[in-house]
């Protein structure tokens, strides 16, 4: 992997115009790859998403642009504060991880959790989670790389699932 080094992250201001674009354009390809769904985001998401996220003081999002490319926002990562019971602290899941597919294999996924593991230690969080399809081997190496690993409690009750029942 040849890491790129013109990147630019930052925290996403949900106020800013063009980060609120770019969150979008990013978040919108990604829903239409069969990673995401295969749709493309919803006409109602797209307009209500910025002062939903801005409302949220438990949502945060990593942006990472490209310096050679005029800025191009090449990776958003959207997180979400959670809370560990067990451990009485907070915990942020990762609930969406984008790459441009013509920046993947470059370091860009890697050096935007990096920056999301020390937004999630400010915000006093004992661990990160996140979810992978069982399909996406490169994802599932880059995290254990990164040392995630399968949520177990007692190995002979197994892994944790991730489920979900719409409402």
């Amino acid at each position: 992997m040849t890491a790129i080094t013109s990147l630019t992250l930052c925290q996403a201001d949900y106020t800013n115009p063009q980060h609120m674009q770019a969150l979008l354009d990013l978040l919108d390809g990604y829903a239409r790859d069969p990673m995401g769904g295969a749709e493309p985001l919803s006409d109602f998401a797209k307009t209500n998403l910025p002062q939903a996220l801005a409302a949220r003081a438990y949502m945060f999002s990593v942006l990472a642009f490209d310096a050679t490319v005029a800025g191009l926002p090449v990776g958003l990562v959207n997180c979400v504060e959670g809370f560990s019971t067990f451990a009485c602290q907070p915990l942020v899941n990762v609930h969406d991880v984008v790459v441009l597919a013509s920046h993947r294999g470059q370091g860009v996924a890697e050096q935007m959790l990096a920056l999301v593991e020390q937004l999630a230690r400010t915000r006093g969080a004992c661990k990160l989670t996140l979810e992978v399809l069982a399909g996406n081997t490169p994802a599932q190496k880059l995290y254990r790389r990164l040392g995630f690993d399968n949520y177990q409690l007692d190995p002979a009750m197994g892994q944790a699932q991730f489920m979900q029942k719409w409402l």
